[in-house]
């Protein structure tokens, strides 16, 4: 679990993030919405630690991150595992290269045993055969598959997803995000995951918030957003035409 005490953050033109409150569920997957310039990415990288918050408190599972040294920061950051926005993988590493990395960094396992962990991880996403294949050989969905793999080769117990379906066509953006709540409740692990993508609210928001002007102004489940009167709430998801479509159908 990761808890959000009156967070927030300012940089020298801007309030960003106003006294947020929140708190993400071990087993659950938990969305951040909002518009583009709401404050979910200043959001997400200040639970991760690369914003430091100015007011509040960011604790995981009881221990207060935000007060912690460099060093404490750094054993709770082990226990992490990221899926970046375009992946963000080693264009110049091997599949496996990309996924074996944080087992180079941050184990002493032999290189068998951290082989043995990369395949493991590699065959959970679906991907086998990719080994000895680069970034630039793979497709757009096979290179978020290796990102989930390279994020959870640590046994992370906190997951976070920077807009993980960025780019990918519906069909595949379906597959990641069944994917990671598949991760999610087998391994049970605190997932938090940043996107725009309404798709993902009504198929697997277990837990979503609403940030607006960086006020946190709604909270609730996949189920409750599309029933919400709260005018702010509505507007970012109905904007879509396909939840237009979706919406008579749930209420």
């Amino acid at each position: 679990m990761i808890r959000l005490e009156n967070v927030s953050k300012s940089f020298p033109d801007k309030q960003v993030l106003k006294n947020i409150n929140a708190v993400f569920q071990k087993g659950k997957t938990n969305l951040i919405i909002g518009q583009s310039g709401s404050g979910k990415t200043v959001l997400l990288k200040s639970i991760v630690g690369l914003h430091n918050i100015d007011e509040g408190n960011i604790l995981y599972n009881d221990r207060s991150f935000t007060c912690m040294n460099f060093k404490e920061r750094m054993e709770i950051r082990k226990e992490i595992g990221m899926v970046f926005q375009g992946g963000a993988l080693f264009d110049s590493s091997t599949v496996q290269e990309n996924v074996m990395f944080p087992l180079n960094m941050f184990t002493k396992l032999s290189y068998d045993e951290k082989l043995e962990r990369t395949n493991f991880c590699l065959k959970r996403v679906n991907l086998v055969d990719v080994n000895n294949l680069y970034p630039s050989e793979i497709s757009g969905g096979m290179k978020k598959r290796v990102s989930i793999a390279r994020a959870i080769a640590l046994n992370p117990k906190y997951l976070f997803c920077d807009e993980p379906n960025s780019g990918l066509d519906p069909v595949t953006s379906i597959v990641i995000d069944n994917l990671i709540k598949e991760i999610t409740e087998e391994y049970q692990i605190t997932t938090v995951i940043n996107t725009h993508d309404m798709n993902s609210v009504i198929e697997i928001g277990d837990n979503i918030i609403f940030i607006y002007n960086g006020e946190k102004r709604w909270e609730g489940s996949k189920d409750e957003i599309l029933n919400t009167k709260n005018k702010e709430v509505n507007d970012f998801v109905f904007a879509s035409e396909l939840i237009k479509k979706v919406k008579p159908s749930r209420i």
